[in-house]
């Protein structure tokens, strides 16, 4: 069975909304390392997300420059996208999850492949952690209060328990802390 790794940019106080008004001045070699050990063959990307991706990774792959083979890479990938709407996809390997979301994605663990990786994507980890396929949280945890914008985790009546699998810190101060759901006792 595949595995599902979901990684966020996360500020101190929970804040997970438009990590490039505070993210880049804590990036380095450290957190490109963490990052690039996250690439998977199949990318679960929400809406959002694919938009900001996709208007950014084939430029960037096609001027060659310093992460050019990090975006193609990105570009060979299966990238399927959670949406509610049906839509047109630019970048290659791109295709609409069909169906309800854990059905969906239950049948993707269940495909022949590598891991599967989601990135960014906040209502996707929300759901995938609330039906119990998310099999790996990767919080890079950044040394800011943001104090405004939307959380990892939202107000429910239930809890989320989970298991510290890996923690390092990083020059910057960043946190890179890996999480899985936790056994019930």
């Amino acid at each position: 069975m595949r595995t599902i790794a979901a990684s966020l940019f996360i500020s101190l106080d929970g804040v997970v909304e438009e990590p490039g008004d505070w993210h880049f001045p804590y990036f380095n070699d450290e957190m490109g390392a963490a990052v690039g050990s996250q690439m998977a063959d199949t990318l679960l990307l929400g809406r959002k997300t694919y938009d900001s991706f996709a208007g950014a990774w084939p430029a960037i792959e096609a001027e060659g420059g310093e992460d050019a083979d990090y975006a193609k890479i990105l570009g060979d990938s299966r990238k399927i996208v959670v949406s509610r709407q049906a839509l047109e996809f630019t970048w290659r390997n791109t295709e609409l999850l069909q169906g309800d979301l854990t059905e969906a994605v239950t049948a993707l663990k269940n495909e022949d492949g590598g891991r599967i990786a989601v990135s960014g994507s906040v209502s996707v980890v929300r759901q995938l952690l609330q039906a119990g396929l998310l099999d790996e949280l990767h919080l890079l945890v950044h040394p800011i209060a943001v104090r405004k914008g939307e959380r990892l985790f939202d107000e429910a009546d239930t809890t989320v328990p989970l298991e510290l699998v890996k923690s390092e810190t990083f020059s910057t101060g960043v946190l890179y802390l890996v999480y899985r759901p936790a056994k019930a006792s």
